[in-house]
């Protein structure tokens, strides 16, 4: 499909929302049935051609080809596209790669191997690859953006199947993970002598998953009472949560005009069938699971598309306020201890504090300044020399 074919979808209010799809990238996959590479390559073209219309002309035209758009579309300002697809136009992949790297150098960055002791295979799976005693995990040189044709996943751990019940896990971790690691192997050291990384992880994923479907719908072996009920009219007890999840199976209950259900598992919400706003209630009966983008399509029918885009900026400016509140007043708290030692009470500290919150981002010797400006008074009659 041309990315111009994506282009009406992306411009229209997110079609493939009836459909029963949570993303553009799920429809192109599930719907359309183009690999996870064929559908990323076509939205990140179709957005980039959205803005820089000459990009839908090389294409119809033949002058350039899918890869060459995406390697491109990082790059493209209003300032340089005109020249840069021109210099693109009937070159090969690895030539405008060149081009690219010639004309946006980044800083090399050499790969880092860490060594982790005993990561061979459980000796109940399958058989992997041959491999070293020693697994080793690789840095690779650190990119910018997501790598031109890949999947946004792809960025993440790579799970590659290697028998019916094994899987070959790649992925690169961090110094504070690798810590963990070594450490978990060695509270480990009794139960898993070998420190085998496979049976760790195993693990620390059961511990891990527990821990999240108690958080998330308050799971548990021993059901205790139920909870009393809550004077806010958005919360949904533990036990009407535990029925829902299991109910809906973990995932989104959405099912557009042909039948297809949605097949979110990820960004799960409890929706209330009747809105809260019309008396609904949190009981099993009348609640569901919905993605993200099918509760807000359900909230958007109910109660129209323009009320929830002014609730959702709301929402965005509500906290964007609570954020700048809170770094005024950590700002704040970093003067308080230099006043003090000037002598000045608690309260005068925190009266004159109140003038650096309009500047939360200036150096602190600044707001110090300021502070003390508006406790000159004081200061100067600390400092004045007694009358003989």
């Amino acid at each position: 499909m041309p990315p111009e074919s994506f282009t009406h979808l992306l411009n229209a209010p997110r079609l493939y929302v009836p459909a029963g799809y949570p993303s553009m990238h799920a429809y192109c996959v599930d719907a359309l049935h183009l690999s996870e590479d064929a559908a990323y390559k076509r939205i990140q073209a179709a957005r980039a051609a959205r803005q820089f219309p000459t990009l839908f002309v090389a294409l119809s035209e033949g002058r350039l080809h899918l890869a060459a758009v995406c390697l491109l579309a990082p790059h493209l300002n209003p300032a340089n596209a005109d020249q840069l697809v021109a210099e693109a136009v009937h070159q090969r992949k690895s030539e405008i790669e060149r081009r690219l790297a010639q004309r946006f150098p980044r800083p090399e960055v050499l790969g880092i191997v860490e060594t982790i002791p005993g990561a061979s295979v459980s000796s109940d799976s399958q058989p992997a690859p041959p491999q070293k005693e020693e697994e080793t995990t690789e840095c690779p040189r650190v990119e910018p953006q997501l790598a031109p044709g890949q999947v946004a996943v792809s960025r993440r751990a790579r799970m590659a199947p290697i028998s019916a019940e094994g899987f070959l896990l790649s992925v690169t971790i961090g110094k504070r993970a690798h810590d963990n690691l070594r450490y978990a192997q060695s509270l480990l050291g009794h139960a898993i002598p070998s420190g085998d990384v496979a049976q760790v992880l195993d693990r620390a994923l059961i511990t891990l998953v527990s821990h999240l479907e108690k958080r998330k719908f308050g799971a548990t072996s021993q059901p205790g009472p139920r909870q009393r009920v809550s004077a806010n009219q958005r919360h949904v007890p533990n036990h009407v949560r535990r029925v829902v999840w299991e109910r809906d199976q973990g995932q989104c209950t959405f099912v557009s005009q042909t039948g297809h259900r949605c097949r979110a598992h990820k960004f799960l919400e409890f929706d209330h069938i009747d809105p809260v706003a019309r008396g609904g209630k949190a009981t099993a009966d009348r609640m569901r699971l919905r993605c993200r983008a099918h509760n807000q399509y359900a909230a958007e029918r109910t109660f129209g598309a323009e009320f929830m885009r002014r609730k959702r900026e709301d929402a965005r400016a509500a906290r964007a306020r609570k954020v700048q509140a809170e770094n005024a007043r950590l700002a704040s708290d970093e003067v308080v201890p230099w006043l003090r030692a000037l002598g000045f009470r608690m309260d005068e500290a925190r009266q004159a504090t109140r003038h650096c919150e309009d500047i939360p981002d200036a150096p602190l010797e600044q707001r110090v300044r300021l502070a003390l400006a508006h406790l000159a008074p004081r200061s100067a009659s600390m400092h004045r020399p007694a009358r003989a």
